[in-house]
């Protein structure tokens, strides 16, 4: 495949001062090419179902003097031979090679992934490894993308081409946490568009865009971004165009309410310059333009800037140090019921407070599986689109390579190509969007995580939070930071659990009380208006303040509740009647009405919401309280307006006071006396009732059982399909790419054998191809004409063949080529009188087997007519004359 030319290249800006791109120059200059002085960009492309097309797009396009090295990572098969590396090898003139174990990279070269192995790279070099997961688990992709971001930081880029399954999320992460480039393939164009949608829904990808347009984005983003290992950089970062920095910080205090100005500067000119470099602006001042011409720019911005990467049980010797000594311990101090509070600030997407709800779990039940042990999770984050993610809890199917096997069939569920958290460890867990640094935080907590938030946030920020987490934390909680943050100064305030964990444990009394800057946040009112005199006249309406006071002084009191009694409206004194419970708030009428209402209330509410017919009860009396008067209540049901349909509306009516005559005592006494009777028959049929639940419950306990054992066998069962699944969808990838490379050859023979068929046609010699048994196996067109050939004959003994040659020997000559390999020529005459060369030559194969014989008859007629009149006019010079 010829390479194209791109023409009417776009200028890029002078490159890095940390790495040198090569002078332009021949092929067989970059092959000879060796590691470049300092560190230089290196590309990780993954692929897998379909992705040699697009592999083969990315690759002709690939310039050969960027001084980047290109790295393909390919889902293969295993227990075959690979011809990634020789097919890529025919769209670029730039050197591709197998990846082999300990290989230095070097610039403008690819390197292909071989077959059943793993590849890292480690201080420039290629590592290979056995892979450890099964064959249907197996993420290469990630795993190199990993280790890339690693090594190279900024000068990393992952590009991610098409393929099944989700294979190279997690690695697209770990580059945009270490602040390189993410590229994914537009789904439209990919075949299989799994791999780059996975990629898309982590919400960090950079570039969408088609294979062939990739390495020139690529290009201009690593020539154009002063990137960290430059000397110049430190320098730039350390001391940013003050005015351009504080108007991007206003701009985004302006746009999204976060103020920016306090972190660390470094960082955010980091940020910054990757939207520069992708924008291609060359300095920060042409940004602010861009930013206050594209207000969306600062949306993009504002998520570049909260770059999360997280990971479930990130740092494993943390999380077993939590579960060997810390969980215990907070457990076993707390008596039985008793409930943990932690805070997971800067949650991201949510996997760290899920890790720590398993964490905990997986702790109580080793201690007790049947203590009522509980723990309540606060996880916040200034992202609202990753507290969105965090809550549904669904994760692609990646995450196995950090959850292992034993837990993802514990707490996680399937759920379409990936896993869902359980709904147990979901409930543990709350979250909300929110700011660390200017909202209230949380308070009396056992275990805060803030973890890789502090290395963003310049020093005055981390002097306010550490104390302020010394406050949140009850005596004797535990802070976990991140590898690359401390608590400071204030190590008076906290004792290291595992100084190289960053576990740190709350100081029972400091030696002084630390100065606490508490943060809050209090939206300033809209400004009033001024209103003159007559507006104050006209506002005043008689009619709605005597409807008011109406109201107040001779409506009964009331109350509208929705269907489950919830409070949604209170019209004037209903004291005597409602009262909040104890404990937590509950505005719900059947918590809230006294003793002697409660029950009435209940049925009335019911049946008039049921029959859509109001009911009235009479002369009820709140249990207690002998000064109380009797009361009716009645519970209109009401269907309009449409907005209060399906809710009631419940209407107090006080009695007068007084004492009533003795007629009416007397039929009060016989209305006791039927009340009593009632009671009792309604005991009898409560008692009833309760036998009969005992027995319902008694055999829904059976069935539970049995549907339980049914689902756990179930279960089982779906973990061996989904097994199976896994392992089909690898092997069908890896058919896919087989079937791409074979199909690459099959077009490669044809075209070869269309070459060969030109090319004997071309000679005007006729050929016969003969098998070892003097079958007919190819033969040219030309041969035509001394058989009488068609295409029906191949795999005929030749003896069929009718043939112009007068050659009864044909057969012992061929017989004699093959037994002594050594060639056989004759001059053959034809009945007609035309006369042919005959050769005879063994067919060797590539494997140097001989398979049968090439017949080649080469016309001589005229050579023969020729010599016959030579001969003659010999003949005639040597006779006498007459």
């Amino acid at each position: 495949m010829p390479r194209q030319v791109r023409k009417g290249r776009a200028t890029v800006a002078s490159p890095p001062a940390g790495w040198v791109p090569g002078h332009a120059r021949s092929a067989a200059d970059a092959s000879a090419d060796t590691t470049a002085p300092g560190p230089f960009p290196i590309v990780g492309l993954g692929a897998s179902a379909g992705g040699l097309q697009a592999l083969e797009e990315f690759i002709a396009q690939v310039r050969g003097d960027d001084g980047v090295s290109f790295v393909v990572v390919q889902h293969l098969d295993p227990d075959r031979k690979d011809m990634l590396a020789e097919l890529l090898q025919r769209c670029t003139p730039l050197p591709v090679r197998v990846a082999g174990h300990r290989m230095t990279v070097a610039q403008n070269t690819v390197y292909v992934i071989p077959p059943n192995r793993d590849l890292s790279i480690e201080h420039g070099t290629l590592r290979l490894h056995m892979p450890t997961a099964p064959r249907g688990l197996r993420l290469p992709v990630d795993a190199f993308l990993r280790s890339l971001s690693q090594a190279r930081r900024e000068l990393a880029a992952a590009v991610i081409l098409s393929g099944m399954g989700s294979d190279g999320a997690l690695g697209v992460r770990a580059i945009k946490e270490h602040g390189g480039l993410v590229v994914v393939q537009d789904p439209a164009s990919a075949k299989f568009d799994g791999m780059p949608r996975a990629a898309l829904d982590t919400g960090l990808v950079d570039v969408v865009a088609r294979p062939a347009d990739m390495p020139l984005r690529i290009s201009e983003y690593f020539a154009h971004a002063r990137l960290a290992v430059s000397p110049s950089r430190a320098r730039v970062a350390a001391a940013p165009q003050a005015g351009a920095f504080d108007a991007i910080s206003a701009l985004l205090r302006e746009r999204t309410g976060h103020d920016f100005s306090l972190y660390k500067k470094s960082t955010v000119y980091r940020r910054v310059e990757r939207r520069m470099a992708i924008h291609q602006c060359d300095g920060i001042d042409d940004y602010v333009t861009f930013l206050r011409a594209n207000p969306q720019e600062l949306d993009l911005l504002f998520r570049e800037l909260l770059i999360g990467v997280t990971a479930f049980f990130r740092d494993p010797p943390a999380w077993r140090c939590l579960q060997e000594r810390v969980l215990p311990q907070m457990i076993a101090a707390r008596p039985a019921g008793a409930q943990l509070r932690a805070w997971v600030a800067g949650c991201s997407t949510g996997e760290e407070a899920y890790s720590l709800a398993i964490a905990f779990r997986e702790v109580a039940h080793a201690i007790d599986p049947h203590a009522p042990h509980a723990m309540h999770i606060f996880a916040t984050d200034l992202d609202p689109d990753a507290i969105a993610r965090a809550r549904q809890g669904c994760y692609p199917a990646n995450i196995a390579a950090d959850v292992s096997p034993e837990r993802l069939a514990a707490f996680f569920t399937e759920d379409g190509a990936g896993y869902r958290v359980s709904k147990s460890i979901r409930e543990m867990v709350v979250f909300a969007p929110q700011n660390v640094v200017m909202d209230p935080p949380f308070t009396k907590l056992d275990v805060l995580s803030c973890r890789n938030v502090l290395i963003y946030l310049g020093p005055e920020l981390q002097r306010r939070l550490v104390p302020l987490f010394h406050y949140c934390l009850n005596p004797g909680g535990v802070l976990l930071l991140g590898n690359a943050e401390s608590v400071g100064r204030y190590t008076e305030l906290f004792s290291p659990v595992e100084p190289k964990l960053r576990l740190f444990r709350r100081s029972q009394d400091p030696a002084r009380s630390p100065d606490i800057e508490f943060p809050t946040r209090h939206p300033a009112p809209p400004p009033e208006p001024p209103m003159s005199a007559q507006d104050d006249t006209a506002s005043v309406n008689l009619a709605s303040l005597a409807d008011q006071l109406l109201l107040q002084l001779f409506a009964p009191a009331a109350v509208l509740v929705d269907r489950r009694g919830d409070l949604l409206y209170v019209s004037g004194r209903t004291g005597n009647y409602l009262e909040p419970p104890a404990g937590k708030v509950n505005w719900n009428i059947h918590a809230m009405a006294r003793e002697g209402l409660r029950a009435e209330i209940s049925g009335a509410l019911e049946r008039a919401l049921r029959d859509n017919e109001r009911v009235v009860c009479r002369d009820l009396r709140v249990t207690g309280d002998g000064a109380a008067p009797s009361v009716d209540v009645t519970v209109h049901p009401i269907a309009e307006p449409a907005a209060l349909a399906g809710t009631a509306l419940v209407v107090f009516h006080e009695a007068a006071p007084g004492n009533p005559p003795a007629a009416v005592r007397g039929r009060r006494s016989a209305k006791v006396v039927d009340l009593e009777r009632a009671l009792t028959r309604a005991q009898h049929e409560l008692a009833a009732m309760r036998e009969e639940r005992q027995s319902s419950q008694e055999e829904l306990r059976s069935a539970n059982e049995e549907l339980q054992s049914t689902n756990e066998e179930l279960q089982s069962t779906n973990e061996e399909l989904t097994t199976s699944k896994e392992e089909m969808q690898s092997l069908n990838e890896e058919l896919q790419s087989v079937n791409a490379e074979l199909q690459s050859k099959v077009d490669e023979l044809s075209t070869t054998s269309n070459d060969m068929k030109n090319l004997l046609n071309s000679t005007d010699v006729a050929t016969v191809f003969l098998d070892e048994a003097m079958r007919v196996r190819r033969f040219t067109t030309q041969a035509t004409r001394l058989f009488k050939l068609i295409p029906g004959d191949i795999g005929r003994p030749l003896s069929d063949i009718v043939t112009d040659l007068v050659y009864p020997d044909l057969h012992a000559d061929v017989e004699q080529v093959l037994s002594s390999l050594a060639f056989s020529e004759r001059e053959i005459a034809t009945a007609d009188g035309r006369w042919y060369q005959v050769k005879i030559m063994p067919y060797r194969t590539l494997e140097n087997v001989i398979d049968g014989v090439v017949i080649t008859f080469n016309d001589v007629s005229r050579a023969k007519r020729l010599e016959a009149e030579l001969r003659a006019l010999a003949a005639q010079r040597e006779s006498p004359h007459d």
